[in-house]
């Protein structure tokens, strides 16, 4: 009988690369970990990693181990909730992959609300790129993701629970901000902040930008970041302009540290959507975090305002 643990460690090594990285997230030795494989392989008398120095590689037998295991494991799971619902509980694990600023911002106040309604669901959430989280739902490897694009997968099945703006900031001693209202041409003469090209915000404001008849190449980029906080915070040290969610622009509008400007003619929104897999069926707890955001979605569209 395989031990569903020993598939755990199993499937931590195929994530993260290696035997000791493997163990500092399960917590466990490395000699434990070595062991535990070991076992494995001997039960199932094949070899499932080649090991390079510190670096670990699936063999062939280990990548088709993968999907079963975690295939496995997820039924497991799912058994381990079913049996605790008979009993009136919700209870389990949930993993949310995360690609946005604003999901960032939005996941935490909403996974309060679900869980002081079901305290005995834990919920992990793992920020990573669009790219990543699509690719983690199509192989099981989250249960639910947040994206503010839709990626067309047939396996794939979205929602669409809020609308995030996306706003011009400056530093509060910029001269926009007394006006707090200008025209699209005028951005053309200040130093700009930009998301990397991948970004969503990027892509909404370049939308709107080519509305206007304005090109990216006619912008003067300033400099270019990888996330929406350092923009925010390269805005209030001076260093330019930028377009960011609304969400993220939170902290330094209410502190008086950056302004929101109005842009004529531009009016920046995009979509944030809830994704889950539809050929995977879901726990009781999954199904209950999919049916309260649903649910909550007006209330919390609401409360950003």
């Amino acid at each position: 009988m395989l031990n569903l643990d020993a598939l755990n460690v199993f499937l931590a090594i195929a994530k993260h690369g290696s035997f000791s990285e493997a163990g500092r997230h399960l917590h466990l030795s490395q000699p434990a970990v070595s062991q535990i494989i070991q076992g494995l392989e001997r039960q199932l008398e094949v070899q499932l990693f080649i090991r390079q120095g510190r670096a670990t590689q699936l063999t062939e037998s280990g990548q088709v181990l993968v999907s079963m295991a975690r295939e496995l494991l997820t039924s497991a799971q799912r058994i381990e909730q079913t049996m605790l619902s008979l009993h009136g509980e919700v209870a389990g694990e949930i993993t949310v992959g995360c690609s946005t600023a604003s999901g960032k911002y939005l996941l935490p106040g909403l996974i309060a609300r679900f869980r002081r309604e079901y305290p005995q669901v834990r919920i992990n959430v793992l920020v990573t790129s669009r790219e990543s989280v699509i690719n983690k739902l199509v192989t099981g490897e989250v249960s639910l993701g947040i994206s503010s694009k839709v990626i067309e997968h047939s396996d794939l099945e979205y929602q669409d629970f809020f609308k995030d703006d996306v706003i011009l900031v400056v530093p509060a001693n910029h001269p926009w901000a007394q006006y707090r209202k200008v025209y699209a041409d005028d951005l053309l003469d200040e130093p700009m902040i930009l998301r990397e090209e991948v970004a969503g915000t990027r892509e909404v404001l370049i939308e709107g930008l080519v509305k206007c008849d304005i090109s990216p190449d006619m912008l003067n980029i300033a400099m270019v970041l990888g996330n929406a906080e350092a923009i925010g915070m390269a805005v209030e040290e001076e260093l330019g302009i930028a377009f960011i969610s609304r969400l993220a622009a939170a902290r330094g509008l209410d502190l008086g540290r950056i302004v929101e400007v109005t842009v004529e003619g531009m009016n920046l929104t995009r979509s944030i959507y809830l994704a889950r897999n539809r050929r995977q069926p879901l726990t009781r707890a999954q199904a209950k975090f999919w049916e309260f955001v649903i649910n909550t979605r007006d209330a919390l569209q609401q409360a950003q305002r």
